[in-house]
């Protein structure tokens, strides 16, 4: 069995407060994008389950990768066989693009699927949230409100579709750690929704993204790539997650490869 992991972007991100646990409540819309990583998984000719990375270079143990972690947690339930698991990245890492949530998700659900396991989409969404936050989202993969620290949804009808998205990633690195160190938790003037509802021109006024101000400056650098998305002639701009990838929002395709000529450049349809 042979699938396409996709991204997704967060457009708007309020970080809302601090819980006791340590972690935060945020307010976000997830938005998922066609940008996609492959994902296969077929039996096993041996007895070992096994993982093989191409495309993008994923440091660590085969055993912390997110994919390896979703069938160890489905073994730990259910007597599943041996695998063999082929992961090509093409997803940036630490992008705030969920690429590594996206695996371990569709790979929860190619599981479930080949073995015919018992597991709903709501159960295995529970499931996810052992791996991450933003594992369960992927498990629905359509505009979302999301809550809670990013696992509790509510259904929109919110669309993109017919508009265009440029995205940007730089070399640099933004760790989610040393995003929410600096970020102030503070309860949003507009809910994200009203922001959402008013025509997409005005977002720029009514919609942001939080960890922008701490993260544009320490790394200038992706606050000048989102300030020339709108000079391009991007309806609306913005951080994706924590970083450190931007996108752009326009009404007709863009190709720009050649203005970001040191950064990872993807660009695609809206489809949802």
């Amino acid at each position: 069995m042979i699938t396409f992991p996709n991204a997704k972007i967060n457009i708007g991100l309020y970080v809302t407060d601090r819980r006791p646990d340590g972690y935060h409540n945020l307010e976000t819309l997830f938005y998922p994008i066609e940008l996609r990583d492959i994902l296969e998984i077929v039996p096993a000719k041996g007895e070992q389950t096994t993982l093989t990375v191409t495309g993008i270079a994923v440091d660590g143990d085969a055993e912390q990768n997110l994919v390896m972690r979703a069938y160890r947690l489905l073994q730990s339930t259910y007597n599943l066989p041996a695998v063999e698991i082929h992961l090509h990245k093409v997803i940036p890492f630490g992008a705030g693009l969920g690429g590594g949530s996206a695996d371990a998700a569709y790979a929860l659900t190619m599981l479930r699927d080949m073995f015919d396991l018992p597991l709903n989409d709501d159960e295995l969404a529970n499931l996810a949230a052992r791996l991450g936050a933003d594992c369960p989202f992927f498990i629905y993969n359509r505009p979302l409100i999301a809550t809670g620290i990013g696992d509790c949804f509510t259904s929109t009808q919110f669309s993109l579709k017919g508009k265009y998205i440029v995205l940007v990633k730089p070399s640099i690195a933004v760790s989610t750690a040393e995003a929410y160190a600096h970020v102030t938790p503070q309860t949003p003037q507009t809910h994200l929704a009203q922001g959402l509802a008013k025509p997409i021109e005005q977002w720029p006024m009514c919609v942001s993204n939080d960890f922008e101000k701490s993260v544009f400056k320490t790394h200038p650098r992706i606050a000048a790539i989102k300030q020339r998305l709108y000079d391009m002639g991007a309806l609306y701009a913005s951080m994706s997650g924590s970083g450190s990838s931007v996108f752009g929002i326009f009404d007709s395709m863009v190709h720009c490869t050649d203005a970001f000529s040191d950064c990872f450049v993807w660009h695609g349809e809206c489809m949802v």
